[in-house]
């Protein structure tokens, strides 16, 4: 098997150059983007390199309580990711804690199975197996979960009127909020579904391509991938569905009352 291909800094700089290219574009289409990528691309590169660096510093180290810590951070910024990506978010704590609590169960539990059954890495919490599975897995969650609970919010304050006459009429808060959490879920689950249809047919997923490109043999990062598809897959609509169902409990009372005050904006 072929060694992988070291790079350099100067092979990043060229790489970079294309952003360039969008930035023209964006001036010339008027789009006013070249700012946006511009702050998104250092704050990529800075965060990215600040990885590395940790990261190194954990492999070496194998600690549980600094890998444990390490994954406690990743949750905490996600669940903030979660937040910010919501037009009308929940009151009070529930606006973060939802999100988080439900994110960080699915994620940890998908993590956990994977690495005691699938993977059975040795020990356990090795930050060299724990913590990229857990980031895939969350990164995936988090976007699930802040979509699901986006569409429930805005579909519910979309179709107040309708949920209400259903209430009046003697239909349960499930019952009446069932098509707009139906469609908060679907919409939570369809990035993940069709990231599964694409795979291998229309794009070689990243993972994949990162364990070719160093040298792995293709049939072993299939396996990889397929492994990592079904614990996205797996984290993503356990975590989705918490956070719904959560949420369409908050937003209504055991009196079957919808509770549409305890929405901000």
């Amino acid at each position: 098997m072929m060694d992988y291909i070291r790079l350099d800094e100067w092979d990043l700089v060229l790489a970079g150059l294309l952003l360039f290219v969008n930035g023209a574009l964006s001036l010339a289409l008027r789009l006013d983007l070249e700012r946006r990528l511009a702050i998104a691309a250092v704050r990529m590169v800075v965060q990215l390199l600040a990885v590395g660096f940790v990261l190194k510093a954990l492999f070496e180290s194998a600690s549980p309580w600094l890998t444990g810590l390490a994954a406690l951070a990743m949750i905490l910024i996600a669940g903030r990711e979660i937040v910010a990506r919501q037009d009308r978010r929940l009151t009070g704590w529930w606006a973060y804690g939802l999100g988080v609590g439900c994110m960080a169960l699915a994620a940890v539990v998908v993590t956990l199975f994977a690495l005691t059954t699938q993977i059975q890495a040795e020990p356990w919490y090795d930050p060299r197996f724990a913590l990229p599975i857990l980031g895939m897995v969350l990164g995936n969650t988090m976007t699930g979960i802040s979509l699901g609970l986006d569409t429930l919010t805005t579909g519910i304050t979309r179709e107040r009127s309708s949920i209400e006459a259903q209430l009046s009429l003697g239909a349960t808060r499930l019952q009446a909020l069932r098509p707009v959490s139906r469609l908060a879920l679907r919409t939570a689950l369809m990035p993940t579904i069709n990231a599964m249809a694409a795979a291998g047919v229309v794009s070689l997923p990243g993972m994949m391509t990162g364990q070719i490109l160093s040298g792995v043999d293709p049939l072993e990062a299939t396996k990889y991938q397929i492994l990592v598809m079904f614990l996205i897959a797996g984290g993503t609509a356990l975590g989705a569905v918490l956070a719904v169902q959560g949420a369409v409990y908050r937003l209504s009372d055991p009196r079957h009352r919808l509770r549409t005050e305890r929405l901000t904006g």
